[in-house]
């Protein structure tokens, strides 16, 4: 009980954040409670470091990239294509933004794509006045897939890279197994979302109340060196993936490449449009904070009790076979992570797969199926991630305000079934596959 109160109190603090406190603050503080009173000691602190450390500083290098292509135009230039590609027909429209989400998400991370593209479509939206509900409707959109879409790469979801790093998954076997998962996801994503708003949806906008794409580029030797940049750091990921090099290696080095360029540090005299300063300033750096942190009372939890607990359920689904040990796996991490954040779920979750006696080939369905769990569940509740309370913020400045209410009562309706029919491809995929 004590191990839970300091988790629930931490917990409180950082979706709270009280007079502005930042939740890495708040987490070290839930740590160090844990710490004096005896919940977790020193050698903890080294164990989880090593388990969150390279997730974090990759993240934070990914949203550093993400932050330097938005301030170039980069994500404004492609959304106005995609708006001018609908040709005035609103049900086009809305799935091009979709796959445009979707497209983001895989490559900048889920944050990426609900952060950077929300404004965005935001500002679309009022230009071409629609009305609050169907304005609705293309936000909620964008949020949702920012999540249900950030399954293919590692590099897509912080979730991914903690687990893909706790059980020494490449790059390669990664995507190999999740991509064709992801395009199941992705097609119930389109279904469940038209389905949903198919009443709000326009019929057709001006497309000449837009603006030209070109109009949106600030920076033209950033926005010129992304695409190179994004290719050659994928085909990083990929070459490097048995020589077990840190991602937050090979994200930083791109990171730096790209501030080298914004900056113009190899151009003497030119006068740099993007604030490099501003960019550091925004980045995350909190999270690395709140990842030590607050996986360190989650550790503390989970050898008090939840672990166990946890593990005997995962024995329990794994005699009833793949296809429920595979959906039971990723329902129960969905709910863990909507009532306690995905972070420190998907921490409990590998701890319980990791300790729990199942063969092989079911143990890999429940690596992959905690992920999915993690990735997804998150959109139940507003509190199940951080980037969907940052989300909400974001929306709350632009002058749209969705209640908990109002968002628990569309994600409880548009995630389940998106939620099964991804981890019963998963179900009936992975097993094809020959075992790493």
């Amino acid at each position: 009980m004590l191990a839970f109160g300091i988790f629930v109190a931490t917990l409180v603090l950082v979706i709270w954040q009280p007079r502005g406190l930042g939740i890495g603050w708040s987490a070290l503080g839930g740590a160090g409670v844990a710490l004096l009173l005896g919940v977790v000691d020193w050698g903890d602190v080294g164990t989880v470091w090593h388990i969150v450390w390279d997730a974090t500083f990759t993240f934070v290098a990914l949203i550093i990239i993400s932050l330097i292509l938005d301030e170039a135009g980069f994500f404004a230039w492609a959304a106005l294509h995609i708006a001018r590609w609908g040709n005035g027909r609103g049900r086009l429209l809305f799935p091009l933004i979709i796959l445009l989400g979707a497209m983001i998400a895989a490559i900048f991370a889920n944050d990426g794509a609900a952060l950077l593209l929300t404004p965005i479509v935001v500002a679309i939206l009022a230009r071409l006045d629609f009305r609050p509900g169907a304005a609705l409707a293309f936000i909620i959109a964008t949020g949702f897939v920012a999540d249900s879409t950030s399954l293919p790469l590692i590099i897509s979801n912080l979730v991914n890279i903690v687990s893909a790093n706790y059980f020494d998954i490449g790059f390669s076997r990664y995507a190999l197994v999740m991509v064709p998962v992801d395009l199941v996801a992705l097609l119930a994503t389109l279904l469940v979302l038209g389905w949903y708003f198919r009443r709000e949806v326009p019929g057709r906008y001006d497309v000449e109340r837009l603006e030209s794409p070109a109009d949106a580029i600030r920076d033209h030797q950033v926005f010129r060196a992304a695409f190179p940049l994004l290719l050659a750091l994928l085909a990083a990921l990929f070459l490097t993936t048995h020589w077990e090099l840190p991602f937050a290696l090979i994200m930083g080095s791109a990171a730096l490449i790209l501030m080298a360029i914004a900056g113009r540090w190899f151009s003497a005299g030119h006068v740099h449009v993007i604030s490099l300063k501003s960019v550091l300033r925004h980045a995350p750096w909190q999270i690395v904070l709140f990842s030590l942190g607050m996986y360190l009372v989650v550790y503390g939890l989970g050898n008090a009790w939840l672990t166990d607990a946890a593990a005997e359920v995962l024995v329990w689904l794994s005699r009833q076979g793949d296809l429920v040990a595979t959906v039971g796996t990723g329902f129960a991490s969905a709910i863990l992570a909507s009532l306690m954040n995905n972070m420190p779920a998907t921490l409990i979750g590998a701890l319980a797969i990791d300790q729990a006696e199942v063969s092989q080939q079911t143990q890999q369905l429940m690596v992959y199926a905690n992920v999915i769990g993690n990735d997804l569940g998150p959109k139940l509740t507003p509190i199940g991630s951080l980037a969907t309370l940052l989300w909400l913020h974001v929306l709350a400045g632009k002058g749209y305000r969705i209640g908990w209410g109002q968002y628990m009562k569309v994600g409880l309706v548009i995630t389940p079934p998106v939620l099964l029919a991804t981890l019963v491809a998963l179900a009936v995929w992975l097993p094809a596959l020959p075992m790493p």
